[in-house]
């Protein structure tokens, strides 16, 4: 993994919503919620609350739905690609915004 902070990121450095899995999936792991958070336990209680208040959090759930697929070494299905777009969406009217928390 290489992460890049929070206050790295540009808008051209997330993907579009509409992007491939391979591609959001290869950001996601830009960002160590396991890090970040200290330990699995508290990433995946942030991540499975669905916690989207920050920037932190929001790359946290990305993050988490990586590894979550992936352990279940299938693609994401159309409600978690929602889901999945719909924080990218939100990461990208972070930065915009210039919201780096």
């Amino acid at each position: 993994m290489h992460d890049i902070a929070n206050h790295d990121l540009t808008l051209t450095s997330i993907p579009r919503p509409d992007a491939d899995w391979e591609t959001i999936g290869a950001f996601a792991l830009m960002f160590d919620g396991y890090h970040a958070w200290g330990s699995f336990e508290k990433c995946a209680e942030i991540a499975n609350a669905q916690r989207d208040g920050t920037l932190t959090e929001l790359r946290t759930c990305l993050f988490f739905e990586q590894r979550r697929w992936r352990h279940f070494g299938d693609l994401p299905d159309e409600a978690a690609m929602a889901y999945i777009c719909s924080m990218i969406e939100k990461i990208r009217v972070k930065i915009a915004a210039g919201e780096f928390e």
